[in-house]
């Protein structure tokens, strides 16, 4: 066990909460959970629920605490002067720097040699497959008879045929009186699981016993009982103790029940239910056959409107065609009819519309001698325009200004001269004619008179 501390000494100083804090770490941190055994002085029981005592021996004392949230689970109450075992976690009151016990579970010193020896029973037979989910047998839904293994003075006893009466009161049952505690109690209580099971007038049975303390239960956690039940021909529920009470006969039963009464209930079916169940059934099977009957009176009803005589059938036909015949007649009667009815109405509308077309004859001559008319006048007019915008190109055609004695004159970049100003003297420039052109030098140029024109 490491006692270290798990901070640094330096020169820092720090204040009494904070050493408190530091000490309740370092017990918390590096001392496990462990058990302790002394005898209780000075128990207080608060309002609150919470125990606070001291744990003593004959040369020292430790403050104690357990909380109401652990104690509250206990079903026995700590006195003052009994020797107890203790598991807890060591720690530190940071308020009063008390060194004290934070109490997990606490128990009657003694009771751990108890505890290892259930321990140790419970892996061995375990080992040895008494526990597998394979072999347990089923419990049967309907038992014909239940037996019930425990001791006649038991209030358990009491519980469990009360059960049985209240959910299957014709149910019979079968009592195999044993002690269920004190010396010799698991003996007996084998020998009544052994005798079940070689007489095998039950279809299950309960081995049952009220609540009590690991000593008033220890009974059912010897290896005999144990043996007795997994040798036992008939499937054996166990109700012993309380929900929170554990014995190895409940992992060697085929099935565990947390009460005596639970177990009444888990090995008996409930007849009020039953009852209910056959109601529903017996509701169902009631629909089910009624279906079935209206089906085949329907299928009856079905086969014989199909089943007629063969001279009937061909009577039926005859009748049929006949009547399609007569359908086909008055169809092709009613087609005729309209037929002529249309043509009827061509030839009338034919004979109606025949005097007009003299007159839309002579209309459509007329209307072909204007449109004639009206073309040769636009075609006219047309081309009197096109001559008059001949002429007008004619005139405005340079080639015609040359042709009436004019010239072009260019400069040397090819721009056309408009003025005097554009050239100087000694500049190359050309000369076009109506005919050809010439290239020519400006000798002089006179600027006043170009700007005065």
């Amino acid at each position: 066990m490491n006692l270290s501390p798990t901070f640094e000494i330096t020169q820092s100083i720090i204040t009494v909460s904070e050493l408190n804090r530091n000490v309740k770490t370092v017990l918390e941190n590096n001392i496990p959970l462990i058990w302790v055994n002394g005898e209780i002085s000075n128990l207080k029981r608060y309002p609150s629920g919470h125990w606070y005592f001291s744990l003593k021996d004959a040369d020292a004392q430790v403050r104690c605490v357990m909380f109401r949230h652990k104690n509250r689970y206990l079903d026995w109450q700590p006195r003052e002067g009994m020797q107890v075992e203790v598991l807890a976690l060591v720690t530190l009151y940071e308020a009063r720097g008390d060194y004290q016990l934070n109490i997990e579970t606490i128990r009657r010193a003694g009771l751990g040699t108890l505890f290892e020896a259930f321990e140790r029973l419970k892996k061995q037979l375990e080992k040895e497959g008494l526990f597998d989910i394979a072999r347990k047998q089923q419990l049967p839904a309907f038992p014909r008879q239940i037996g019930i293994i425990t001791s006649p003075a038991t209030a358990a006893l009491r519980d469990v045929i009360t059960t049985l009466q209240r959910r299957m009161p014709p149910l019979p049952i079968v009592i195999y009186p044993t002690p269920v505690q004190g010396k010799d109690a698991g003996k007996n209580i084998a020998s009544a699981v052994a005798t079940a099971s070689t007489r095998h007038e039950c279809d299950v049975l309960i081995l049952c016993r009220g609540g009590g303390s690991i000593e008033d239960l220890w009974a059912f956690n010897e290896e005999i009982v144990a043996r007795a039940i997994a040798a036992c021909s008939i499937p054996i529920i166990s109700g012993i103790g309380h929900e929170t009470d554990f014995t190895i006969a409940d992992f060697v039963a085929d099935k565990r029940a947390p009460t005596p009464t639970a177990a009444a209930e888990m090995a008996s079916p409930e007849i009020t239910e039953l009852k209910q169940q056959l109601n529903r059934l017996h509701q169902k099977l009631h629909h089910a056959i009624a279906r079935q009957i209206e089906n085949r009176m329907q299928k009856i009803d079905l086969l014989a409107h199909r089943h007629t005589h063969p001279g009937e059938r061909i009577q039926n036909q005859l009748l049929q065609l006949q009547h399609l015949q007569e359908r086909l007649n008055s169809f092709i009667t009613r087609q005729l009819e309209r037929k002529s009815w249309t043509l009827s109405t061509y030839q009338q509308h034919i004979l109606f519309i025949r005097p007009e077309l003299v007159r839309l004859t002579e209309h459509h001559k007329r209307l072909s001698e204007r449109l004639n008319q009206a073309c040769a006048y636009r075609i006219e007019t047309m081309t009197t325009k096109l001559q008059h915008q001949q002429m007008q190109l004619t005139q405005l055609n340079p080639q015609t200004i040359l042709n009436r004695g004019y010239s072009i004159t260019y400069s040397s970049q090819g721009t056309v001269v408009r003025n005097a100003n554009q050239i100087h003297t000694g500049e190359k420039i050309q000369v076009k004619f109506a005919q050809g052109h010439v290239d020519a030098a400006v000798t002089k140029t006179n600027r006043k008179n170009s700007e005065t024109k």
